[in-house]
C-alpha cells in the first residue's frame, strides 16, 4: 500500500515563497496522475494542482500563475513550487492520486501571515 508523507511547510509572510515536497513508500505506477489538496481550518479538503505521467497540469483557479507542480518519476516525489502566497493560502497540504485514494498522509502546515 502506497504511503504520502508531505513536508517543506512552514511560516511565511504574504509575498514569500515555500516549495513542498512528497515523497512516497510503495510503488507508485509512472502512469498515476498525482495532485496536491490542501485542507484549511473548519473547511473542506480541495484540490490544489495535479500533473499528469506525461507532465501534463492543471491548477485550481486560485493558484494559477503562482504555483508549479512538478514530478520526478524515479525519486517517487511530487513537489509543489509556491510563491506569491496569500494569506488564504493557509492550509494544511497534502499530496495523493488524483483522483486520490482514501489514505491520506499527515500533511505539511503552510501558514502565511504578517
Amino acid at each position: 500500500q502506497v504511503q504520502f508523507v508531505e513536508s517543506g511547510g512552514g511560516n511565511v509572510q504574504p509575498g514569500g515563497s515555500l516549495r513542498l515536497s512528497c515523497a512516497s513508500s510503495g510503488r507508485i505506477s509512472s502512469i498515476a496522475t498525482m495532485g496536491w489538496y490542501r485542507q484549511a481550518l473548519g473547511k473542506q479538503r480541495e484540490w490544489v494542482a495535479l500533473i499528469a505521467s506525461g507532465g501534463r497540469t492543471n491548477y485550481t483557479d486560485s493558484v494559477k500563475g503562482r504555483f508549479t507542480i512538478s514530478r520526478d518519476n524515479n525519486e517517487r516525489t511530487v513537489n509543489l513550487q509556491m510563491s506569491s502566497l496569500r494569506p488564504d493560502d493557509t492550509a494544511i497540504y497534502y499530496c495523493n492520486y488524483y483522483p486520490s485514494l482514501n489514505t491520506w498522509g499527515q500533511g505539511t502546515q503552510v501558514t502565511v501571515s504578517s
